[in-house]
């Protein structure tokens, strides 16, 4: 793990932004306009998705990924400027957010700077000709990380950007060596301390597949030593197997218990619903309710919550990365308050206590248990909307459903949950904070 790595990221949010999307104008001026609405929607963490200009050898659609990228070190124009760049990212500080920049590190695009400049730098496949290792990703070509003077190289970049950012989403960090990404820590950091480093993690499908073809593939326990955070990827498929009816909520808790003792006492999980490569979460959920339910549940996990610009609004379309395809007016609903309020309760520094539990009980609720110096925090989750009743220590009462803000009646040891999550916040020395006590 990286030993330094803060639990007080488990208190924070990060709100993800596809510049070229994002606003009518589909450049950073329109981000830039919107980062009060931003921040005040509970964003601790804005994430860009890559800046910097697209190749055109090969691209895909008509404007091209940014995952494909040309120039490292340049900003995309289509965006604006550097200067529009900075702009943006000097509000976000003002108004109180750190920014993450996406860096793709595995590949560039065939026509890249350092596939013109260094091609010894690269892959290349029989006929000496420039490849990648794995996947259908015909619009880039895959570095060599076996050439050290590459290291460096990649490191300045990270150097030079951290003038403007606070730290880095690392694209498909298993398939980059461990031994670079501690290196690149150790120098940016060295120099800025507290960057933080966020590792798209895979799946153990993917990793299996890349350590078979002799590639390598890293797992989240060697990210773990170089990076913050990583993604939610072990599991993700498991929690849709569950929504969709293929794996049990038993199975499916059993895996997360098991996740939370695997990995080092400080590890930070970005929990999702979606992101700009998986479908928006209104696939997975069929109305408003559920996506209450599902919402309330990543931000009740151990971990930082991702939020995909658009989700708010209950986004039903997975927007292109290779066109133009504004999310503007892809409004089917409006849960802006309900994040917010999740963000509220996500701050308190109950969220990062070491005394972390998670259970399976009536008709299949989840119960998660936040407990630290006299206080704790007990949620019950009806993902898929259980009206039933379960048992409770709590002492019989009155108490407040701190999401809702309304009353919540234990009686014999047993609450009430109408299909929604109950979240109560008491002191563990007397009883549950009461609805009277949270008046005054």
């Amino acid at each position: 793990m990286a030993r330094d790595t803060q639990t007080q990221l488990r208190n924070e949010m990060i709100y993800s932004v596809f510049v070229r999307n994002y606003s009518e104008a589909g450049n950073f001026a329109g981000v830039t306009a919107d980062l009060r609405r931003i921040k005040d929607l509970g964003t601790d963490i804005l994430w860009l998705l890559p800046i910097n200009p697209i190749g055109e050898v090969n691209r895909k659609g008509s404007l091209g990924s940014p995952y494909a990228i040309k120039d490292y070190r340049k900003i995309n124009p289509e965006y604006g400027t550097l200067d529009d760049f900075k702009a943006l990212t000097t509000k976000a500080h003002e108004l109180g957010m750190r920014v993450m920049m996406d860096i793709v590190y595995n590949h560039t695009s065939p026509d890249s700077v350092l596939a013109t400049e260094h091609p010894e730098w690269f892959y290349h496949d029989a006929e000496g000709q420039l490849t990648n290792k794995v996947g259908d990703w015909s619009d880039v070509k895959d570095l060599d990380y076996g050439h050290h003077d590459l290291w460096q190289y990649q490191i300045d970049t990270l150097l030079y950007w951290r003038q403007f950012v606070d730290g880095y989403r690392c694209d498909v960090a298993p398939l980059v060596p461990l031994d670079f990404w501690l290196e690149a820590r150790q120098q940016v950091n060295a120099k800025y301390p507290g960057t933080l480093w966020l590792a798209e993690s895979a799946g153990s499908g993917f990793i299996q597949e890349l350590r078979s073809q002799g590639y390598t593939g890293l797992s989240d326990s060697e990210l773990y030593q170089a990076f913050d955070m990583t993604y939610d990827y072990d599991v993700f498929s498991d929690f849709k197997d569950y929504w969709q009816g293929r794996r049990t909520v038993d199975q499916y808790v059993d895996l997360l218990q098991r996740q939370d003792a695997t990995f080092p006492g400080n590890y930070v999980k970005m929990r999702f619903l979606e992101n700009h490569d998986n479908a928006r979460m209104m696939s997975l959920m069929h109305s408003e309710s559920e996506a209450v339910n599902a919402l309330t549940w990543i931000f009740m996990q151990r971990g930082i919550p991702l939020i995909y610009n658009g989700q708010e609004f209950s986004a039903e379309h997975q927007p292109s990365l290779f066109d133009r395809d504004v999310m503007v007016n892809d409004r089917h609903g409006d849960l802006t308050a309900l994040i917010q309020k999740l963000v509220a309760i996500k701050h308190e520094p109950l969220m990062r206590a070491a005394d972390y539990q998670l259970a399976v009980v009536e008709d299949g609720i989840i119960k998660v248990s936040y407990q630290a110096a006299g206080a704790a925090l007990t949620a019950w989750i009806p993902l898929k909307g259980q009206v039933t009743t379960v048992k409770t220590t709590l002492p019989d009462d009155h108490y407040q459903n701190i999401l809702t803000d309304t009353a919540v009646e234990v009686n014999n040891h047993q609450l009430q949950v109408n299909g929604q999550p109950v979240l109560i916040k008491y002191t563990t020395n007397t009883t549950a904070t009461k609805v009277a006590d949270q008046s005054n």
